[in-house]
């Protein structure tokens, strides 16, 4: 059975992106001690483009071989011409209410029953899902995360989009490992705890 895996940066106060949803602030940390440990560590999860500009382009998987993600974590990259962002992924995966025809054949649209969607997949050979993002979609699916990877940056943003729009509910996790990186930046994984 495949983990789902929310894999997300983070504020200090957690919030994964302005409150229009914009993250670009979060790429002031990316040093080359944290780009050395992405590409050692998550390589699938550095955008196609990136991943050749970083000298990793045929660098195998090690976690995730799917990646998950809202419509409004996707549309920026398409209207920078990114249509397929992780096209090196087995499978890319958009949910949106809104799009009817996907811009690229290497991704494909949900817009049908979301939680049976994701324990279909989840139920295939392979290795993790990565939820890529956002608050809105990790809400949706809080019941169906298996485990939480969370890169916490070194800055506070006092507001913004939440990590999770899921409502309050208690949900036990256990920490799995914690690595602190020269920038201040701090990555938590978890297992959750059914």
């Amino acid at each position: 059975m495949r983990k789902l895996t929310y894999f997300v940066a983070t504020t200090v106060d957690g919030f994964i992106g302005a409150p229009d949803g914009d993250g670009d602030f979060f790429y002031t940390f990316l040093d080359p001690e944290f780009i050395d440990h992405l590409k050692a560590e998550y390589p699938e999860t550095i955008a196609s483009q990136g991943r050749q500009q970083l000298g990793v382009g045929d660098a195998p998987p090690k976690r995730f071989d799917a990646v998950l993600m809202g419509r409004a974590t996707y549309e920026p990259g398409v209207k920078a011409g990114t249509t397929s962002p992780y096209g090196h992924m087995r499978e890319q995966y958009v949910v949106s209410r809104s799009l009817t025809v996907t811009p690229d054949p290497e991704v494909e649209l949900i817009s049908g029953d979301l939680v049976a969607r994701v324990r279909e997949l989840k139920a295939r050979d392979g290795l993790g899902i990565w939820l890529c993002g956002g608050a809105d979609l990790a809400g949706q699916l809080v019941d169906e995360i298996d485990e939480f990877v969370v890169k916490t940056y070194p800055v506070f943003a006092g507001t913004g989009m939440p990590m999770s729009r899921a409502g309050f509910g208690v949900r036990r996790l256990e920490l799995t490992g914690t690595k602190v990186l020269g920038g201040g930046q701090v990555i938590t994984s978890y297992d959750v705890l059914r």
